[in-house]
């Protein structure tokens, strides 16, 4: 059997609902239409749902001029759509994630590229989930090869964009299988319109998070830590940790935002003793989730504005803590030196 063989046999219903994380990037919104496709193939209709908004500018350009639609919670429930007897396709997330909102229905299959996190629940009829991937689309890609169903310029753009964001441009996280999926796909890709998109991630306003994000910036020797304010969009958070790497000093780059209810973390690490994913499940454990990637992970910490910066200060210091007990500079550099 194929994977979307198993994925059909499981599935009891002719519509279902593909979910992708709450702020849907290029990668989930790939590995949603993808799949959406190859379900129609054998005559099962899907509809992709998300919680929350798109961020970045280069994703909703994109959704946008390929016309992928895609539906807001809000929009299901006001329009009578899910019901708890409705059957879910989780793409590029997993439930129990502080990334991805719990909705009606059953969440009856998972298709994801980030390790299992101690707060994910497997009960799922079927399941396809391997860390060693790059990119979720990477594994739809693989999907479609299977099934000897050709890619259209649409697909494979999506695809394609999707492969290459999750991968910094195949700078990380990348597997041999990304590559290969990429090199597949390259035919039937519009990269000029990738080109455009890629070279078009900044709004206006944006400059302004990023300024307040470097004049809050701690540096601890190799480890950084940067506030980036209330309500950071996710995708900017996520940017900023990287452009923080871009220090010469800095191997481990930890941003956060203050949430209502709580802090959202963005983690990035080029050090090989400080993985990412497994850094910040110790930091947060019994505080708050996470994990991820060993080049980059995310996490949450529940909280109250009444102590946040005492929240903000032990979050700090257990990284810091982890940092040190695995050998990692970290130690507090003052301004003067």
């Amino acid at each position: 059997m194929t994977k979307l063989d198993e994925i059909v046999s499981v599935l009891t219903k002719k519509h279902v609902y593909i979910q992708t994380h709450n702020f849907p990037d290029p990668d989930a919104i790939a590995s949603a239409y993808g799949m959406k496709i190859l379900l129609k193939k054998r005559g099962i209709c899907a509809t992709i749902c998300h919680q929350g908004k798109i961020d970045s500018y280069s994703t909703s350009k994109i959704v946008e001029v390929l016309r992928i639609d895609m539906k807001e919670f809000e929009e299901l429930e006001a329009e009578h759509m899910l019901s708890a007897e409705d059957e879910i396709i989780l793409v590029d997330s997993q439930k129990g994630n502080t990334n991805i909102s719990d909705m009606k229905g059953l969440e009856v299959v998972c298709i994801d590229h980030h390790p299992i996190s101690d707060s994910a629940s497997l009960v799922y009829r079927f399941y396809d989930i391997r860390p060693e991937m790059g990119a979720c689309a990477t594994m739809v890609g693989q999907y479609f090869l299977e099934e000897g169903v050709p890619f259209d310029k649409k697909i494979a753009t999506l695809l394609s964009f999707g492969i290459r964001t999750d991968t910094a441009n195949l700078c990380r996280g990348v597997s041999k299988q990304d590559i290969e999926m990429l090199a597949a796909l390259y035919d039937k890709t519009d990269y000029a319109l990738i080109h455009r998109l890629e070279n078009s991630t900044l709004y206006r306003e944006d400059l302004h998070t990023y300024s307040r994000a470097i004049k809050n910036t701690e540096i601890y020797q190799s480890v950084s830590f940067t506030n980036t304010g209330r309500n950071c969009p996710e995708i900017l958070i996520a940017s900023i940790c990287d452009f923080m790497l871009a220090l010469v000093d800095v191997e481990v780059s930890v941003v956060y935002s203050i949430r209502n209810g709580g802090v959202k973390l963005s983690v990035r690490s080029e050090n090989p003793r400080a993985d990412a994913g497994r850094i910040t499940r110790r930091a947060l454990k019994g505080i708050g989730d996470g994990g991820g990637h060993p080049a980059m992970a995310g996490g949450f910490v529940p909280a109250c504005d009444g102590n946040m910066n005492e929240v903000l200060e032990e979050i700090k210091n257990r990284y810091l803590d982890v940092l040190h007990r695995l050998g990692v500079p970290s130690r507090k550099i003052d301004s003067e030196e």
